[in-house]
């Protein structure tokens, strides 16, 4: 009887009945959620998620197209592309990366460099994109990793064409180089052209023309597994080459300057006189650009930076040095056109020259000076310095400005080149700009023989020299003659200098005679010439001489003696080549510089003879 008071069956049923309720009412919605999730991950986001399957099973990855060729005048190859092995790490397909990167140190002996570079490319990678590690490696290096493959999870050798200078130094500052793209550059190029490419013109040919030569990227898409690793190609969209380039430049001529410069410093620049185009530039001292293309050592670029003799300095282009006298014929020009100077007009001098109520003496190089009635022809053939002091003054700055501009000096040549330097024709905006001093005519006096301030790079000497053989033709110099089998064509000159003809036929024959003269400054390099040569000598100091001082090459070191420069064009009754050169510390542009041009203007009439020949 006290159990039953206890015990209420009817209300444990109903609660049983209840909690029965709510369980089955769970049981149905929960059902009912997994059947909607169920059908929208299976139905309704069936195209989703059969797209994402695929990402993860297909990929693309792009194809570095071959860089195009550069090739001389004649055809022969200049940079090309050699079969290379790189090796390279998929990050993804290792369990450890430090560790791998520690078995590749201990296997291949990797540079601090080599890790630094890595990283750096790692962070901007793609996901499964193969990283470069090394660009290059040797038979004996790829023999290490095939042997130890077993335990290199993500490594990769893959076979990749490696650009190659088969003439090395004799070409370093005209072709350039190509190397890795490095931080500074890879936010200025376009991602899509260069995925799967590592390297870019740097320096030369190879960077100002690196559109042209790189070519257009293409594509494959493969089947990977779950570890990253290619199962089987699905399509592959082939690059396109890169466009070759065909040089005005001749290698034999090349040649023949390099070698006719010997061990001293300096620079030659040929040039054709009816095209503008580059037949001939030599920079020396000079490097092997194959060290930079997979990678120069810290070491070896260091120990060419800290070079005195500055193998990395293009001095073609950027050397800028006073040009002395080779300025003599265009500012003997000048004198005649602005009427300062006539034909016929003479100047006396004593081996100095002096400014009204000035008592500085301006010396000739040439102490006792050229005597009483000193003309222009004179002037030229045996550089009289005093003629053209007096001619300067009476001109002034700005007539000098003018037509030194004219002529290129102190004017970017528009070569198709990169890092071009300007040089200097000074005036009085640019002292005033430069030094913030103004222009007194002692500046003038010196600008007159191309002293003080004026400086000008091998190049424009070459560029003088050329308007002066056509006549003052005006026309950009070109390197490239041919983009693919499009020819560049250099079309008319760009402007005259113009003037009268009597005045250029005179300043003509005086510097044919600087050569075929026997009071000629050059006529060293007349002997047994079978070809009539115009030219203009030139000295340029390097170091202060005192007033009253002599000049003593014995007291001096190497590196501070006179510059030799020497400009020429030859044959003069049709010119075809005009050259600019330079000797760093040659003392005389006759002896030392007039020599190598000789050279040069040989094997090029030589050379046209054997093609004269061949076409007979």
């Amino acid at each position: 009887m006290h159990d039953r008071a206890f015990k209420d069956p009817q209300r444990e049923f109903r609660l049983f009945s209840i909690r029965l309720a709510v369980g089955g009412l769970a049981l149905v919605l929960m059902t009912g959620v997994l059947v909607w999730r169920y059908y929208h991950l299976q139905v309704e986001r069936h195209a989703d998620f059969v797209t994402q399957s695929e990402s993860n099973r297909v990929h693309v990855r792009p194809i570095s197209p071959t860089r195009g060729l550069i090739l001389d005048r004649n055809g022969v190859l200049l940079a090309d592309n050699r079969a290379g092995f790189i090796l390279s790490i998929v990050v993804e397909r290792s369990d450890d990366l430090d560790v791998l990167l520690a078995e590749l140190d201990a296997l291949l002996g990797l540079q601090a460099e080599e890790l630094e570079r890595f990283r750096r490319q790692m962070v901007r990678r793609k996901p499964y994109e193969p990283v470069p590690l090394r660009l290059n490696l040797t038979e004996e290096e790829q023999a290490l990793v095939a042997v130890n493959e077993y335990r290199l999870d993500g490594v990769e050798v893959s076979a990749q064409l490696v650009r190659h200078y088969p003439h090395g130094e004799l070409l370093a500052h005209v072709l350039g180089y190509v190397g890795r793209i490095n931080d500074r550059e890879l936010p200025e190029l376009d991602p899509v052209r260069y995925s799967g490419t590592y390297m870019i013109g740097k320096t030369g040919i190879e960077k100002f023309y690196e559109k042209e030569l790189l070519g257009k990227v293409g594509y494959e898409y493969v089947e990977t597994n779950a570890r990253g690793r290619v199962m089987r190609l699905l399509e592959r969209i082939a690059p396109a080459v890169g466009e070759d380039l065909t040089l005005h430049l001749d290698i034999r001529l090349q040649q023949v300057a390099w070698d006719a410069l010997g061990d001293e410093r300096g620079a030659v620049v040929a040039m054709d006189v009816r095209t503008g185009g580059v037949l001939a530039m030599v920079s020396k001292p000079s490097f092997d650009p194959n060290a930079f293309v997979t990678g120069i050592s810290y070491s070896a670029y260091q120990a060419l930076l800290d070079s005195p003799d500055q193998p990395l300095f293009d001095r073609a282009l950027q050397g800028q040095y006073p040009p002395g006298s080779t300025v003599k014929p265009s500012f003997g020009l000048a004198a005649l056109e602005t009427g300062v100077m006539g034909m016929e007009s003479t100047i006396y001098d004593p081996g100095f020259f002096q400014l009204p109520n000035n008592s500085h003496k301006f010396r000739d190089w040439k102490r006792g000076g050229h005597g009483a009635r000193v003309d222009l022809h004179q002037a030229i053939v045996e550089s009289c310095d005093i003629y053209f002091y007096s001619a300067g003054v009476k001109m002034g700055i700005d007539q000098l400005h003018h037509y030194g501009s004219l002529f290129g000096w102190g004017e970017r040549t528009g070569i198709d080149l990169p890092s071009e330097r300007t040089g200097i024709m000074p005036s009085r905006e640019w002292k005033r700009a430069a030094r913030g001093q103004s222009w007194y005519p002692g500046d003038t006096v010196n600008a007159s023989i191309g002293q003080g301030y004026m400086l000008s790079t091998p190049l424009q000497l070459a560029v003088a020299s050329t308007r002066l053989a056509s006549r003052g033709e005006i026309r950009p110099p070109r390197m490239v003659s041919h983009v693919g089998d499009q020819p560049i064509d250099s079309g008319p000159p760009q402007a005259f200098i113009g003037g009268d003809s009597r005045h250029w036929d005179l300043v003509i024959q005086s510097m044919k005679d600087v050569v075929h003269s026997e009071k000629g400054t050059a006529k060293v390099i007349a002997k047994d010439l079978g070809y009539t040569i115009a030219a203009k000598t030139g000295t340029a100091q390097v170091v202060g001489i005192r007033q009253g001082e002599r000049y003593d090459a014995s007291l001096l070191a190497k590196r501070h003696l006179d510059h030799a420069l020497f400009i020429a064009f030859a044959p003069v009754e049709n010119p075809e080549i005009a050259i600019g050169l330079i000797i760093e510390n040659g003392q005389h542009g006759s002896s030392i510089a007039g020599p190598v041009a000789r050279q040069v203007f040989d094997a090029y009439m030589a050379f046209k003879d054997q093609e004269v020949a061949a076409r007979d």
